[in-house]
């Protein structure tokens, strides 16, 4: 099978590439760009005046499958993923049962070569039932295929487990993905704890409950000689310890969420559930420290954190909704949108936030146009206008801030070794 992606701008930052060209496809591998290829036999996809990249990974999303079926799983998901521009994504371990042992793992990776569209990578829970009390078999989980451990949803609050699992995922060279969250500090908070949330009645969720586990973390890093990765940094102090981090190099890296790049803790006084989201939208100050991350360079990724949810955890009062937005669909607009069109944020350097490091990261074969590598490709039309509408979410998850907004710059085509899965919005799978 041949699939000619013809004349589009090819944006490659893991080969320093950035021209018009035509790319080849071949039995799902990319075998060659350059300008003028031959169509003769080839399936043509007119790329003209959109970007081609690396296919998008998300290292960072929550698919509910075992267990939470209602609120997403496996087909759905992947199928919101796909018309999102992501060719990859990650699954975090807090389904039901948890993704603690081999069997789970394994029926996850079953699940998604039969319904799913795009790649699945599982990630291992770091103690057994999340429960942060007993190390899982991380060794097993390696062996079936999980790329990283984490208690994502439910931060390891005993220091000695962590320890313990950093030592162990060493024999690896995996990372263990840190939700940085003090239970006790953000005990029954709704929102970031400030001027608005004394403003809007709320009990708050102070930024120091971040940044106190992140300086553990550090720390038991820079003990163990392994690799910590931090979900969702959402707060200037923690930029400024991983930051400190890199500088004494420690093997220490980070991702954000469009979420927290783009809104503030003021837009929660509408008391839209689809706001509430853990961690907290932070303060302006920290939203532009985040932005700043990005341009120097200390942010490695962007990830969605897609926590989907069934309409009845969000249809009632704030303080009784769940945390969490669904983002798959509306996460590179977002970022096109409001940072790449407006010239806050490269292209080039928004590909390498949502390809190559994210594959690097991880240790994924992924995240590159190389000739030889696998055709999972994001195609892009900086210039396509669409409204948010959850209610077409390919996701079971409509719950997302970002409905009714009118946003530019919006995923084209995503392909997966070589198969065009979604175009323009559409499911072709």
């Amino acid at each position: 099978m041949r699939l000619l992606v013809k004349g589009g701008r090819v944006i490659d930052p893991a080969n320093h590439l950035d021209e018009v060209a035509d790319l080849l496809v071949e039995n799902g591998v990319i075998r060659e760009i350059r300008p003028g290829i031959p169509e003769a036999g080839a399936e043509v996809l007119d790329a003209a005046g959109k970007v081609v990249c690396p296919g998008f990974i998300d290292i960072h999303v929550h698919l509910r499958e075992p267990g939470f079926e209602y609120k997403e799983d496996i087909a759905s998901g992947t199928r919101a993923a796909a018309a999102g521009g992501f060719t990859s994504v990650c699954c975090m371990p807090n389904t039901c049962p948890v993704i603690d042992n081999n069997a789970v793992t394994g029926f996850i990776r079953r699940r998604a070569e039969e319904v799913g569209v795009v790649n699945v990578y599982p990630i291992g829970s770091i103690t057994k039932q999340q429960e942060g009390k007993e190390i899982a078999e991380i060794a097993d989980l390696v062996a079936a295929g999980c790329v990283a451990i984490s208690d994502d949803g439910r931060p390891v609050m005993n220091a000695e487990i962590m320890r313990r699992a950093l030592e162990y995922t060493k024999m690896f060279d995996i990372p263990v993905i840190s939700h940085c969250e003090d239970l006790n500090l953000a005990e029954e908070g709704q929102m970031h704890e400030g001027y608005y949330s004394t403003l809007y009645g709320l009990k708050g969720i102070p930024a120091v409950a971040e940044e106190i586990m992140v300086a553990r973390d550090i720390l038991l890093a820079g003990a163990t000689g392994s690799r910590v990765h931090f979900a969702h940094v959402s707060t200037r102090g923690s930029l400024n310890l991983i930051r400190q981090a890199r500088q004494q190099g420690l093997r220490v890296t980070c991702e954000v969420t469009p979420h927290h790049l783009t809104l503030t803790d003021e837009v929660v006084g509408t008391y839209d559930t689809d706001t509430k989201v853990n961690p907290p939208l932070r303060s302006r100050e920290d939203v532009e420290a985040l932005r700043a991350a990005l341009r120097e360079g200390l942010v490695d990724c962007i990830a969605t954190d897609h926590a989907p949810h069934e309409l009845e955890a969000k249809d009632c009062e704030f303080n009784l909704a769940s945390f969490g937005i669904s983002g798959l669909e509306t996460a590179v607009a977002v970022i096109l949108s409001e940072l790449v069109n407006p010239g806050e944020l490269d292209l080039g350097e928004m590909v390498r936030l949502l390809a190559v490091n994210p594959a690097r990261v991880l240790g994924l074969d992924k995240g590159t146009l190389t000739p030889g590598a696998a055709a999972d490709i994001t195609i892009l039309d900086l210039n396509a206008v669409k409204e948010v509408v959850p209610a077409s979410f390919h996701s079971k998850g409509k719950n997302n801030p970002f409905k009714g907004r009118r946003l530019r710059g919006w995923p084209w085509a995503t392909i997966v070794s070589g198969k065009i899965v979604a175009l323009n919005g559409e499911i072709m799978v």
